[in-house]
Formats: structure tokens, C-alpha cells, sequence
């Protein structure tokens, strides 16, 4: 209790947070019991009769000849985005802060965190600019210097591609700030001890700045790991097309067409309670893997 009085000004200023995640993220919990019933929009999520079974909802998308296909490209575009996406990051935090120009180091982080406010409508339509089989810059170059437009955006073998590159040049620049403040909290007295030692500044990265950023590291894949089932449906809804359905669907597109224009409301939240568990269960999975190997984790 004392500690608590002598903490009230604190405590004080978490208040507005709580309410927010108790009016926001808690309250709305109650309507998870949709997955298992056969909801009504004009009797109300607790007028509506029961599913029968009370795993029906579950069991439509389960049996969808889709299924094994949204789970695949679901799982294998968010990896690739999570491997891929995390390391530029990293390298790039890293190059600023050995930068020993302060102008150039502004520019730089300037720039590389800008397109991070982009919609993904207007990234779409500078990869349009680019990319498109048409009139793209790209293929222009490419039919120019004699060879065949490629696809890009409406190839099976492209897509991905297109998908985690994209990803990793909208958000290079704002996941690189986070290690960057890490970084800014490394004791310098360590470098100086090394440069005595005579290392060099690769092994004063290898050895210093790695091991004390590594704990923002594994916080970070935790998280992202968490909303590995997600994917990106912003980032895929306005890129994909019927060209590139099997490789380009996932599990929130498809919701979106079968559940939400169909109004079929308790198949779209059973598949989302689905995703809830199958992230917590990777979130709890990866934070307890992370304390093993020595990483830290977030509990």
C-alpha cells in the first residue's frame, strides 16, 4: 500500500490506458459467442439461437476445399515478411548509428521512415507505376533492352515477391528507429574499452551492439510472431487480384468475401477466435523459447 501511494502519480497516468483497453479490446470480448451461434442481425448476439453443432462455423471453414491453401500462403507470406523484414532493419539502425556525419544520418532516417505513412492504396499505385506489365518504368526498361514484360503484379510467381518487398520498404525506416533507440542506450564506455583493445568496428558490432540490442530483438519477433495468422489484409486486399488467388488468398481475404459480403457474421468471427488462439498460443510458444535461449521475452 505504501508503494502504491508513493507510485499514485503513476499509477494515475496509466488510467486512461486501462480504460482504453477496457473499453476497446475486453468489452468487446463478449462477442466472440457469435462463432457459436447462428447469428441474427435483428435478434442480436444474445437472441440468436445456438449453432448446431456448436462447432459448425468452425467446421465450415475447416471442410473448405480452400482451407489447406489460405493456411499455406497465410503462413508462408507472413514468415517471409517476419525473416525478411527484420534484418534490413537492423542493418539499416546499425549504419546510422556508426555514421559519423549527422547531416547524412538525418537524411537518411528521414527518408527511409517516410514511406511508413503511406497508405498502402498509394504504395500500390507507385508499384503500378513501376511494376505494371503495360506501361510499368520497369518493363519499359526491360521491352526497351529487347526482352518480354514481366507480370509482375499479376503473376503467381511474382506476387509474393512483390507482397514482402513492398512490406519491407514501407516499414524499413520505422522498425529501424526502435533499434536505434536501443542502441542510443548501449553504455559508450564499452566501445571505448574496445577500441583500446584495438577491435575494429565490425567486431565493436558483433560484439557490443548486437548483444545489447538483442533483447529489443526477440521483443519484437515476439510481438510479430503473435500476428503471424494476420498476413497484411490491407497490404493483400488492394493488391491481389483473381489472377493470383492461389498464392495471393489468405485467411482474411477470404473471410472477407465468404463471411462479411455474405453477412455470414459467426463464420467470419469463428475464423478470427481461431486466429486469436493459434497466436496465442505462438506468442505464449516464442516468449517462453526466448527465455530459455537467453533472450528475454515480454513476462
Amino acid at each position: 500500500m505504501e508503494r502504491l501511494l508513493k507510485n499514485k502519480m503513476y499509477y494515475f497516468m496509466l488510467l486512461p490506458v486501462i480504460a482504453w483497453f477496457i473499453v476497446f479490446k475486453y468489452i468487446p470480448m463478449y462477442g466472440v459467442i457469435i462463432a457459436f451461434k447462428d447469428f441474427n442481425i435483428m435478434d442480436g448476439i444474445l437472441k440468436s439461437a445456438w449453432a448446431d453443432p456448436w462447432y459448425g462455423h468452425f467446421e465450415v471453414f475447416f471442410k473448405s476445399p480452400y482451407f489447406s491453401q489460405l493456411l499455406g500462403n497465410t503462413l508462408i507470406i507472413s514468415v517471409y515478411k517476419l525473416v525478411l523484414g527484420t534484418v534490413p532493419s537492423i542493418i539499416l539502425a546499425i549504419l546510422i548509428y556508426e555514421s559519423r556525419t549527422t547531416w547524412l544520418k538525418r537524411w537518411v532516417q528521414t527518408l527511409s521512415y517516410m514511406p511508413h505513412f503511406l497508405s498502402w492504396v498509394i504504395v500500390f499505385g507507385i508499384s503500378l507505376a513501376f511494376f505494371s506489365e503495360t506501361n510499368g518504368l520497369v518493363n519499359r526498361w526491360i521491352t526497351e533492352g529487347g526482352g518480354t514484360a514481366i507480370p509482375f503484379l499479376n503473376s503467381t510467381e511474382w506476387f509474393r515477391t512483390m507482397l514482402v518487398s513492398t512490406d519491407i520498404w514501407k516499414d524499413l525506416g520505422w522498425g529501424a528507429i526502435v533499434y536505434l533507440a536501443a542502441m542510443s542506450g548501449i553504455d559508450a564506455s564499452l566501445y571505448e574499452a574496445a577500441r583500446i583493445d584495438g577491435a575494429s568496428r565490425l567486431r565493436c558490432i558483433w560484439h557490443i551492439t548486437l548483444p545489447g540490442i538483442i533483447t529489443v530483438i526477440m521483443l519484437l519477433l515476439i510481438l510479430k510472431v503473435g500476428s503471424v495468422m494476420d498476413a497484411g489484409f490491407d497490404q493483400i486486399f488492394i493488391f491481389y487480384n483473381i489472377r493470383v488467388y492461389s498464392v495471393g488468398d489468405i485467411i482474411d481475404t477470404w473471410v472477407y468475401r465468404t463471411g462479411l459480403e455474405q453477412l455470414n457474421f459467426s463464420l467470419a468471427a469463428a475464423v478470427g477466435l481461431f486466429k486469436s488462439v493459434i497466436g496465442m498460443i505462438l506468442v505464449i510458444t516464442t516468449n517462453q523459447l526466448s527465455k530459455k535461449f537467453g533472450g528475454g521475452g515480454i513476462w
